[in-house]
């Protein structure tokens, strides 16, 4: 069985004490749930360790024979460093610390120390690790605008610079075993985008998907963490939760605006603890799956509404995607019919007609409140009633009323003229929304007067007077 390994880089335990080496290695995996750990038990061997192997982080014992962990100390931070050194020694001695720390270490513990204290100390080591890994590659991938597994994408229908940035993104994080939250209105591709991450990860685990909107707090429990037999009633036997489920691989929680805050308080526990109690049992599990959660609505409203707790949502958004609506990556739109048509006319069995330029300059000044999802769904209406060889605009027409459609945007403190300067004449007004309509109608006058919600005759004496107008 294909177990991952975890953290994505190996954690180096270096001690002379072989029962210490498998007690720590122990401590770690069943509190923390790493398992990509390298044992030295001849300081000597470190350095040759840390060159063959990805370590990532070294566990380093002072007292050694040999080489004393000091010495060593000092070899990482100047050969490798970008490896991370936490001291766990013997020695509960503030000067010897607080001499390691001058040398580079990240951290100092005592042998005798509390192991979760110990542990949550490691997970924060390994934590900064990952972020500096990311932020690495982040910026490798920015400066060189490259892709590296783009086939991943290939789903994905886009050709708009903004979406390329957050595969980007993704591809910079993919290893990270932190949680991701994907922001975005409904019908953009949270869906899809999901996946990807899923692909990336490199996972053995499935993608596990559960809308939590609607759940109360039982149902939430129970689906998530599972239960035992006789745990409540009508609990005739045991049940696997979706935690379970996703093992070694995702677990993807849509529309995590509507849980309930009782339900926030168990998500974040999880995320936090990495451990749950399936409903009755006092023997708690580890979660070995990433979480990814996923909502369109506005979290930070949420929070200052005191809908949603903000320790989760800071939790949630160490990684954090905002996917673009349509409406801000119209060079898409072109792409996604195209695209839409064809399937549909194969599932049809129709053969694809072909597409007027007059419906693409229509499109692009419609908001698409259903985004991707309302084009295809349009896009699909449109095949199933076409019959000639270009495509009918009339199933378009009903659908997109220019004079019907909202503004998208912030209006509650916007203002259209500043209070300090002359209102425009109504005929200057009248001047500059016909030239942003013919510019938006690429000159097409029929489409403009659809746009300005007068007649085509009328539009045309309008402009024919702006021409002759003496200056």
């Amino acid at each position: 069985m294909n177990i991952n390994r975890y953290p994505s880089f190996g954690i180096l335990l270096v001690d002379d004490e072989p029962s210490f080496l498998r007690s720590l290695s122990i401590a770690l995996e069943r509190g923390a749930g790493f398992n990509h750990i390298y044992r030295c038990e001849d300081s000597r061997e470190a350095m040759s360790i840390i060159e063959k192997e990805p370590i990532g982080l070294v566990l380093l014992d002072l007292t050694m024979p040999h080489l004393s962990g000091e010495n060593l100390l000092q070899q990482i931070v100047q050969e490798y460093p970008e490896v991370g050194v936490i001291i766990v020694s013997g020695l509960n001695q503030l000067e010897t610390a607080v001499q390691c720390i001058r040398l580079g270490a990240y951290d100092y513990f005592v042998k005798t120390t509390e192991e979760d204290r110990l542990i949550k100390g490691i997970r924060r080591a390994v934590h900064m690790q990952e972020m500096r890994q990311e932020n690495q590659e982040m910026r490798k991938r920015f400066l060189s605008d490259t892709l590296e597994r783009p086939e991943v994408f290939a789903n994905i229908i886009t050709q708009n610079k903004g979406m390329r940035s957050v595969f980007q993104y993704l591809e910079s994080v993919s290893n990270s075993s932190q949680p991701v939250l994907i922001s975005g209105e409904s019908g953009v591709g949270k869906e899809q985008i999901t996946q990807a991450i899923h692909t990336l990860s490199n996972r053995s685990g499935e993608l596990v998907s559960v809308n939590v909107a609607g759940l109360d707090d039982n149902v939430f429990a129970d689906t998530l963490f599972g239960h035992h037999k006789g745990a409540f009633t009508g609990a005739d036997r045991a049940r696997s939760g979706m935690i379970e489920q996703a093992i070694n691989g995702t677990l993807f929680l849509d529309e995590i605006g509507d849980l309930s805050l009782t339900s926030q308080v168990k998500l974040l526990r999880l995320l936090q603890e990495g451990e749950y109690y399936p409903l009755g049992s006092d023997r708690p599990k580890r979660m070995r799956s990433r979480v990814i959660v996923a909502t369109h609505q506005n979290l930070e409203e949420k929070l200052k509404k005191g809908e949603f707790r903000k320790d989760l949502y800071y939790r949630l958004r160490i990684h954090q995607i905002e996917i673009p609506a349509l409406r801000q990556r119209k060079d898409d739109i072109p792409l996604l019919l195209e695209y839409f048509l064809a399937e549909a006319a194969a599932e049809m069995g129709k053969n694809k007609p072909t597409i007027p330029k007059e419906l693409i300059t229509l499109l692009a000044n419609y908001t698409f409140p259903g985004n991707v999802r309302e084009l295809k769904a349009l896009a699909y209406d449109a095949m199933s009633q076409h019959q000639s060889k270009v495509l009918s605009m009339e199933i378009f027409r009903r659908v997109i009323d220019p004079n019907k459609q909202t503004i998208i945007g912030d209006t509650d403190n916007a203002t259209l003229f500043k209070s300090d300067q002359p209102l425009p004449t109504l005929q200057e007004v009248g001047d500059l929304l016909i030239e942003e309509a013919m510019n938006r109608a690429k000159g097409n006058q029929s489409l403009a007067s659809r746009l300005l919600g007068i007649s085509q005759p009328a539009l045309s004496k309008r402009l024919k007077k702006k021409l002759i107008e003496p200056l």
